[in-house]
């Protein structure tokens, strides 16, 4: 009896556990259909074709942002590069100068061409002295041809109410007028010296020494990846090094010999002109002061014809240097 009362109890609690088994069956199902229903709880508003989506190129890959960001760090990697190649420069040329002026380094020495270079500067500054000089000059003068002009008015209105001294006063206004005349005349060929002094120092000596000074940059470019160049020939281990140092070295040694080839020519042919240009101004200036302060009105308007220089009327304002 006991053995069959086991054998119930034993399919009882067998039955009981089918019953349990497939329950949570059911609440695992019912579990896990909620929970996919919870997971898209918008899948009415969904589109059908969801799954093609992620190949429309207008949604998922934008082309363009990417592309220009591309071109933001390419950009922005140029001006880094440039930057740091400018930085070594700089450093390479400081260092070669610092080291010439303590005797600690050698540098590339023209002689013939330093030694026109340093006539030109000091050609300058000579020229400058003079266009300085005859500025004062023309303003200084332009103000004694104002006073005389005023000074015969002053005469001629005297004569009107003066009769006791009429013949007087018309002797001295008719002087001064004279004297208005030729000093305008004067003045035209003063005005056209100065312009042509104020070019010559100041644009045609000017671009000149601009080159040469672009020429003095680049000869200490040179000189530094020279310098450069033979520390590391020195070197047992730096054939990379060694290199890079060649190629720039053979770049700026290109662009030194260029510059102070074009040096040499621009000076060659700023020489020529600057005596041609002189001796124009200087036989002007000669004959129209000559002609002046010796009273010849015939020689000065003659002189002013020959160089092509517009004559003014006596009653006409004359501009000082500063409107050229």
């Amino acid at each position: 009896m006991s053995q069959m009362k086991s054998s119930s109890s034993e399919r009882t609690s067998i039955h009981d556990m089918l019953k349990e088994t497939s329950s949570n069956d059911n609440k695992n199902n019912v579990v896990s259909s909620v929970e996919t229903k919870s997971v898209c709880p918008y899948s009415r508003s969904v589109p059908s074709n969801l799954n093609t989506c992620t190949s429309s190129p207008a949604i998922l890959t934008p082309t363009t942002p990417s592309q220009n960001n591309d071109a933001a760090i390419l950009k922005t990697s140029s001006k880094i590069e440039n930057l740091k190649n400018w930085s070594i420069s700089t450093y390479k040329c400081t260092k070669q100068l610092m080291f010439e002026k303590l005797g600690k380094s050698s540098r590339t020495v023209d002689a013939e061409l330093e030694a026109q270079i340093e006539q030109l500067r000091d050609t300058q500054r000579k020229y400058s002295n003079i266009l300085r000089l005859s500025r004062a000059l023309t303003t200084h003068f332009y103000h004694v041809v104002q006073t005389q002009h005023a000074l015969g008015e002053a005469f001629s209105d005297l004569a009107q109410k003066s009769p006791e001294l009429q013949e007087e006063f018309l002797y001295n206004s008719e002087t001064q007028r004279n004297l208005t005349k030729n000093g305008e005349t004067l003045l035209g060929a003063l005005n056209f010296f100065t312009s042509s002094m104020n070019t010559l120092c100041n644009k045609t000596m000017e671009d000149t020494l601009q080159s040469i000074r672009q020429y003095e940059a680049a000869r200490i470019e040179y000189d530094a990846y020279r310098t450069d160049l033979e520390a590391l020939t020195t070197k047992i281990d730096g054939s990379a090094d060694l290199d890079d140092a060649q190629k720039n070295f053979e770049v700026h040694r290109q662009n030194f010999m260029k510059l102070r080839s074009e040096v040499a020519i621009k000076m060659k042919f700023l020489d020529e002109n600057r005596i041609k240009v002189m001796h124009k101004q200087l036989l002007l200036f000669h004959n129209a002061v000559s002609a002046y302060f010796s009273g010849n009105q015939t020689a000065l308007e003659a002189t002013l014809k020959q160089f092509n220089i517009k004559v003014k009327t006596p009653n006409s304002s004359f501009p000082s240097w500063l409107e050229h």
